[in-house]
């Protein structure tokens, strides 16, 4: 099995990148957030690999980070999720925002993946909350607080202050994110009020 490329890139396509490794080229399909971050062509570039073999087929899948090839597999473990659901859904989100997501019960923001309906969000938002927080990534110092938001038992100055940030037009997760920004400086004392004054000056930077 192939684990890691290193290489240069021979050439970009819509979904995938030519891997040039010592003269012998590998296609291998990426999520477009990856194509859009690997650089040019010419220019040399490491993906871990997840290898898929099928009795008619042989595909490499590439990933920047470990993190996301985790994802990746993690996503696949779901009902309706397959490899090519899952790249949709790395396109649309990183692996940070997809654990937000999944934490806040975000079912609207995992919808945005093409060819992710209400069903399949539902259940990724579902099968995968408790697994989430593993895969958390940048997001992980706030994920907690998130998860206790998404199951509706976070303290009432919490729930009250993403409430009104959102009433404000915020999405569900920059309310979420300014609220944990707000309550690590105010303290777990803070009321709502001030979770709301701190949480709209973090908004604002």
């Amino acid at each position: 099995m192939i684990g890691k490329l290193k290489g240069t890139i021979d050439e970009i396509g819509d979904d995938h990148v030519l891997v040039d490794v010592h003269g012998v080229c590998y296609e291998v399909f990426c999520a477009s957030r990856t194509l859009s971050r690997i650089g040019s062509a010419g220019e040399a570039v490491v993906l871990f690999i997840e290898t898929y073999v099928r009795e008619d087929q042989l595909k490499l899948f590439g990933f920047m980070s470990r993190l996301e090839r985790e994802w990746f597999l993690l996503l696949q473990s779901v009902q309706g999720v397959g490899a090519k659901v899952a790249l949709a859904l790395l396109s649309t989100l990183a692996p940070s925002d997809l654990a937000n997501a999944i934490a806040l019960q975000d079912k609207a923001a995992i919808s945005r993946a093409p060819g992710v309906g209400p069903k399949v969000a539902l259940r990724i938002v579902t099968e995968l909350k408790n697994k989430a927080p593993a895969f958390a990534g940048e997001a992980a110092a706030s994920i907690g607080l998130k998860q206790e938001i998404g199951e509706g038992v976070a303290a009432a100055p919490v729930a009250d202050a993403v409430s009104a940030l959102t009433n404000l037009g915020y999405s569900r997760e920059q309310a979420a994110n300014a609220v944990a920004a707000a309550l690590k400086n105010a303290g777990e004392d803070a009321d709502s009020a001030k979770l709301i004054r701190l949480g709209l000056k973090e908004l604002s930077r």
